[in-house]
């Protein structure tokens, strides 16, 4: 007996699943087919449908509709960069407006310039004092040098040291009694409280109360005052007092921002 060719493969028929009569079709009909389901079932218990249709993508905010705001379906390069752009804008143009119209935003500003920028001195173009003994008046406070002082009679005597043109103070250093050598230090008077005035070139009017410790050493105040143009030194207090002793101021130096 020959050999016999196998027959080509038929594909088998789907079998439908039978319903089952437990169900309750009490859910939405199959798009498909129309055969109540139950709510919980993702596909048709007849023709294994999606019941579920997938959820679209969330609408975008009303200000993301607007143009050039919106976002674009093909070829976003261009609108990425535009967006990114305008809010950039936006920043720099909500800084600008808090720097102008807000006292506390300026103030943050310059103090942070303040910390990362440089200092510099500089000098007073003159100084006047309410009183001086003689042999030490006002300039001797501004020239620089720690040997010779101005001379005060008796507390409530002012220093006002002068400048040529407004500038950002940001700090001052105080040199007081008659040397800085210490032997020689404690032979005159030296100022210990001060009140500081600093004048702006609006007429603004900024005061500090100074302390200053009893030793041959350097008192520095930082500060942060734009616009000065005048500074007085208003002696409160001093230790040394005695007849014929002045109170020493040696040396007054300031410093502004670069």
């Amino acid at each position: 007996m020959g050999a016999v060719q196998p027959a080509a493969p038929i594909a088998r028929r789907p079998v439908v699943r039978p319903v089952d009569t437990d169900e309750e079709p009490d859910g939405p009909p199959c798009p498909a087919c129309g055969t109540p389901n139950l709510p919980e079932r993702r596909f048709c218990r007849r023709c294994a449908a999606p019941l579920q249709a997938r959820e679209g993508p969330k609408p975008l905010p009303w200000w993301r509709t607007m143009w050039p705001l919106r976002r674009r379906v093909r070829g976003g390069g261009t609108g990425r960069v535009l967006r990114r752009s305008l809010l950039v804008l936006l920043i720099v143009g909500l800084l600008f407006v808090g720097y102008l119209l807000l006292p506390a935003g300026r103030l943050l500003i310059e103090d942070v310039r303040d910390k990362r920028g440089g200092t510099e001195g500089i000098s007073p173009v003159r100084a006047t004092a309410s009183s001086a003994t003689r042999g030490h008046p006002a300039t001797a406070a501004i020239d620089g040098v720690t040997n010779t002082y101005w001379g005060a009679p008796a507390l409530g005597a002012s220093l006002t040291c002068f400048f040529d043109k407004p500038f950002r103070l940001v700090g001052v250093t105080v040199y007081t009694g008659v040397s800085k050598e210490p032997q020689e230090f404690r032979q005159g008077a030296r100022p210990t409280r001060a009140d500081m005035i600093v004048t702006t070139a609006d007429g603004d009017v900024h005061k500090r109360e100074l302390t200053f410790t009893d030793k041959p050493e350097p008192h520095t105040e930082r500060l942060g005052i734009s616009d000065v143009v005048s500074v007085e030194f208003v002696l409160r207090a001093a230790s040394g007092q005695g007849e014929g002793r002045p109170i020493a101021v040696g040396d007054v130096e300031f410093f502004k921002r670069t």
